[in-house]
């Protein structure tokens, strides 16, 4: 089961080659500011990709991968984006 998801969140990594406005864009929620970040989901919602347009270098930065749960997939992401 752990491959299949994988498979599926590879799948949608690789939509991101063509297709990076694919993802719904992300705000500020729950304390947490997202504004310019999108998300994509994988594994039937069940699994989060927070990543973000990088447009002077043509390319998308993958910020975090995960579940939804407590919000811990955006929470990461947060905290990867202060360091």
């Amino acid at each position: 089961m752990i491959e299949v998801k994988k498979i599926q969140v590879a799948k949608q990594l690789k939509n991101l080659e063509t297709s990076p406005y694919k993802g719904k864009g992300l705000g500020k929620k729950y304390g947490i500011n997202l504004s310019g970040y999108f998300k994509l989901y994988a594994v039937k919602k069940q699994i989060r990709i927070v990543y973000r347009i990088k447009e002077n270098q043509v390319m998308v930065e993958v910020i975090s991968i995960g579940m939804r749960e407590d919000f811990a997939v955006y929470r990461e992401a947060f905290k990867r984006i202060k360091k």
